[in-house]
């Protein structure tokens, strides 16, 4: 008799009893499994590589034209680095938590654990209600800038439509992320999602590369202190985006894989993000101040349409990834509030999950400054969310002897044990607390200020070309290429 595979019991976030790794049974569950039922290391490296550049792709060289070449490219190291810190404490809590949780025999099949949640469990209801308002927070602007970044987008390809009308067009789209009962079913649009920022990314250097420098180009960054840091905070948005930590860890079958997914998939980011944002810089140089989508300076051509394209095809992933990523935490808490988180029926939570992308859509009218608003919620929210909140946690679960003991994982030799991890936390809070929250936010919240007093709220098209004002044709008797000489009484009717 052929032994059967133990069945693990795990928290997987797709509200069923439980969930296995054998093989699937017939052809429906190999389809299923295939596109929708994942669960991997592979999964969450997807999931976490596809949702951590996303559309900021596009405001990268902006940044650079803020910070100059070098700046540009030690932030992005710097904060790479930075965010795979924390997003490694954010595992170690969650697992701790988790374990913790086993022991006194809690059920987690229909249930999936957020943040909050963790710190509730670790640290008390104070520390829950702290994590919770700067989470949602984030997670609702998060989800208003990929809204906004979709209009952007496509209005380069199509500009029959304003930017506002694109708004609409989309945010009617994003309503259908509440059909996605969970991250575990994101496979298919992670993958798609990761292959075309991939294009997008090459052909930003390539074409830049190929277009040359433009004429009379001058790279004068950083030229303000007030641009300087609204650059940098963009960047400390970039490498943020891991504020779905739990929930994704939540999705996968072994979640102690995790661990040092987020290294490896910022790596690999970073092959994206240093030679796109380099090449544009170095081609167009102090227009790109002007224009923080880097698709508004590449001339139409068949290429660049191409990218547009499957950038807006990458955003029709992004409404299932980047935009649900940030959206599907928001419809748990909202679930859980009104008591139909553990409802087996997907059409009532998805009806129920509605009045969450309400206010995402009225947002994101009401500020359409794409660029600007991704260096304001990076400076006021991530700097907290995903940086300092984390960093302070992981001090104070561990602050006892006897909680380092009983710890779930050890730090590695590698950072200098406890000590080490110490040391490195403060410097993460003291770092992103005095640049990232204090230089950051006052350079990011003047510089969005401006762009209010410039273009107003709810502006229908923001940063767009003006448009050409066509004269209407001339009737069609002057048309005739014979001119013949005006009589004597219609030239006593136009004197009168």
């Amino acid at each position: 008799m052929a032994t059967e595979k133990v069945v693990e019991t795990v928290l997987v976030g797709n509200y069923v009893e439980m969930e296995t790794e054998g093989k699937p049974k017939d052809i429906k569950a190999s389809v299923s499994k295939l596109f929708w039922h994942g669960g991997s290391a592979y999964d969450a490296w997807f999931s976490c590589a596809s949702n951590q550049v996303a559309q900021v792709l596009l405001t990268l060289p902006y940044s650079f034209s803020q910070l100059g070449m070098l700046s540009g490219i030690l932030f992005q190291l710097f904060y790479g680095l930075l965010g795979s810190w924390t997003a490694y404490l954010i595992s170690i809590l969650y697992l701790e938590y988790r374990t913790r949780k086993e022991r006194e025999k809690a059920d987690f099949r229909n249930h999936v654990i957020q943040w909050f949640e963790v710190l509730d469990g670790l640290l008390g209801k104070h520390w829950r209600n702290v994590g919770l308002a700067f989470n949602c927070t984030f997670l609702l602007f998060g989800s208003v800038i990929q809204l906004i970044a979709c209009a952007s987008n496509i209005y380069y390809i199509n500009d029959n439509l304003d930017k506002r009308t694109w708004t609409y067009i989309f945010g009617a789209c994003c309503a259908t992320t509440v059909f996605i009962p969970s991250f575990h079913n994101y496979r298919i649009w992670s993958f798609l999602g990761l292959i075309m920022t991939t294009y997008t990314a090459w052909y930003l250097t390539i074409a830049s590369l190929l277009h040359g420098q433009v004429e009379g180009v001058k790279h004068s960054g950083p030229a303000k202190l007030v641009l300087y840091f609204t650059g940098a905070t963009n960047i400390l948005y970039t490498f943020g985006g891991h504020a779905v930590t739990v929930e994704i860890m939540h999705a996968m079958w072994k979640p102690q894989k995790f661990k040092a997914i987020y290294l490896l998939a910022t790596v690999y980011v970073l092959t994206l993000t240093l030679p796109s944002a380099a090449a544009v810089y170095w081609a167009f140089g102090d227009q790109l101040l002007n224009h923080s989508n880097a698709f508004a300076l590449f001339p139409r051509s068949h290429m660049r349409d191409m990218a547009v394209v499957l950038m807006l095809i990458h955003q029709a992933c992004t409404l299932f990834i980047t935009f649900g990523f940030a959206c599907t935490p928001l419809y748990f808490v909202w679930e859980k509030a009104i008591g139909m988180h553990e409802c087996k029926s997907l059409c009532k939570r998805a009806a129920a999950r509605l009045p969450v992308v309400i206010p995402i859509w009225f947002l994101a009218i009401i500020f359409p400054f794409f660029g600007p608003i991704n260096s304001t919620v990076g400076s006021l929210l991530v700097s907290f969310t995903v940086y300092i909140i984390p960093a302070l946690a992981h001090i104070f679960t561990f602050k006892s002897a006897a909680a380092r003991e009983n710890a779930v994982e050890q730090p590695s030799k590698y950072f200098g044990g406890w000590a080490g991890t110490y040391t490195i936390n403060v410097f993460v809070v003291v770092w992103v607390l005095v640049v990232g929250f204090g230089f950051g936010g006052w350079a990011s919240v003047t510089n969005f200020v401006h762009q209010i007093d410039t273009f107003g709220l709810f502006t229908k098209c923001y940063q767009c070309p003006p448009q050409q004002q066509l004269l209407p044709p001339p009737p069609p008797h002057l048309l005739n290429t014979t001119a013949h000489a005006p009589s004597l009484s219609s030239i006593h009717h136009l004197h009168h």
